[in-house]
């Protein structure tokens, strides 16, 4: 254990309660502020995608003995289930036994809150942090941003608060501080397939649901209670857009036509189309994470990311992980415990975000594509044949734990291998042959 601190962790969500029960483990006094009122006592819907944790998730749950809880509220998802608009194809995400899990966000930060309170962490709700002086960790809170202001005084402040952070805006006016925004032009909102009446689910409660038309797309996570969270992605504006959907009919409408098979499952379509706001996607980058020894920020406070990878929340907790790695290492050199920490994790959210901006494509358009679900079938044979020389960019971010950045470079090798395998006359017919496994042999080795 370290030498005890008093911390702030600013943001009670899901990567601020694991940190708090981490530095709780390490003795130190934490205290977790969030502006919002205590999510437990009050209704979470409208805003949600479902959450899809993954091996680095569950690595950083683990690493402090809270993965099981977590796991009673999960449900194992191992396929895609694609619905294109006149047939239902299913694609398999790993080796046999490989899962994401579907959590709902809300529950799950429940559960969070409650972990880490009986770990330790006192928590202050409805505490609106509007800066904080860098060279002494001085946290500065009151009612409004321009009213009085009350200071509280901490060894060092986690800036866990999102990607608007406060802690950041305060970190962004220093000099050589490097930041960047980038809104997709398309948003989200969230829809409900009911549970049937006896609580079971109505479309296949292991699988994640893609229904990709290229610029626009729907997707459905199975939630617990036998219904499924949806979200619908779409452009802002344009021909297939929100603002091109004004009326509850020309809703029904665009559903019949677009997505045929979900008008029977989801009966308050309109409803909560035009109930739940529409929102944004942002990816964010920034540089530095940390200043001396005193401020740092960790997940999406500093690496923002669009969520079409399911990789958001398992960045921010695996950022715990190696932050808990370096601990490990300089004990009490918090100077260098952030210092390594932020050159450890940076190129990695840089890939991350890549990464998941790129997989955007692959799920709304890709995913509906002959040619694609031809080098999935190819990749994943070759890769069931040779598992030290090829593991799929997937399993790479999702079924292991090795370095995004990584997983980045070596899925753009393959990715060019597989270019020039799909080019081969015939290949829908020889793709299962020795011919193509010793093709790809030999590119691997080029």
């Amino acid at each position: 254990m370290q030498t005890p601190l008093k911390i702030a962790i600013v943001g009670s969500g899901l990567v601020g309660s694991l940190l708090a029960i981490y530095l709780k483990k390490e003795g130190h006094t934490v205290h977790v502020y969030d502006r919002s009122p205590d999510i437990r006592k009050i209704n979470f819907s409208g805003r949600s995608i479902n959450l899809a944790m993954s091996n680095r998730g569950w690595k950083a749950l683990d690493g402090v003995g809270v993965g099981d809880p977590v796991r009673e509220i999960a449900i194992p998802m191992d396929k895609r289930a694609i619905h294109l608009v006149d047939k239902l194809n299913f694609q398999n995400y790993g080796q046999d036994g490989e899962a994401i899990y579907s959590i709902s966000r809300g529950t799950l930060n429940r559960k969070m809150i409650d972990l880490a309170e009986n770990a330790g962490a006192e928590f202050y709700f409805d505490q609106k942090i509007w800066d904080v002086t860098l060279s002494d960790a001085t946290l500065h809170i009151g009612e409004t941003e321009r009213g009085e202001w009350e200071e509280r005084k901490y060894d060092m402040v986690f800036g866990a608060d999102g990607a608007f952070s406060r802690i950041r805006h305060r970190m962004q006016r220093q000099s050589m501080f490097n930041y960047s925004q980038e809104f997709l032009n398309m948003g989200y909102k969230e829809l409900n397939i009911p549970a049937n009446a006896d609580a079971t689910h109505k479309l296949d409660k292991n699988s994640f649901h893609i229904w990709p038309r290229g610029e626009y797309m729907l997707i459905a996570l199975p939630n617990l209670d036998g219904s499924f969270t949806c979200t619908l992605f779409m452009p802002f504006e344009g021909e297939n857009s929100f603002a091109s959907l004004t009326d509850r009919k020309m809703v029904e409408d665009f559903f019949e036509k677009n997505f045929p098979d979900s008008i029977e499952v989801i009966p308050k379509l309109a409803e909560d189309f035009f109930k739940n706001p529409t929102s944004t996607l942002v990816t964010m980058k920034c540089f530095p994470w940390t200043y001396e020894d005193k401020i740092a920020l960790i997940g999406d406070a500093c690496h923002a990311i669009v969520p079409f990878y399911g990789q958001g929340m398992n960045a921010g907790f695996e950022d715990i992980t190696v932050l808990n790695e370096m601990i490990e290492k300089y004990g009490n050199d918090w100077k260098t415990i952030f210092s390594e920490y932020q050159i450890s994790r940076k190129p990695n959210a840089d890939a991350i975000a890549e990464l998941s901006y790129r997989n955007f494509m692959e799920m709304s358009t890709k995913t509906a594509d002959e040619k694609f679900l031809l080098q999935k079938k190819i990749e994943k044979l070759f890769s069931e044949k040779h598992p030290d020389k090829w593991i799929p960019l997937y399993s790479r971010v999702t079924f292991s734990d090795r370095p995004y950045a990584e997983a980045l470079a070596i899925g753009d090798f393959q990715d060019n291998i597989m270019k020039q395998i799909l080019r081969i006359d015939n290949i829908e017919n020889i793709w299962n042959t020795p011919e193509i496994e010793n093709k790809i042999l030999e590119l691997l080795n080029a």
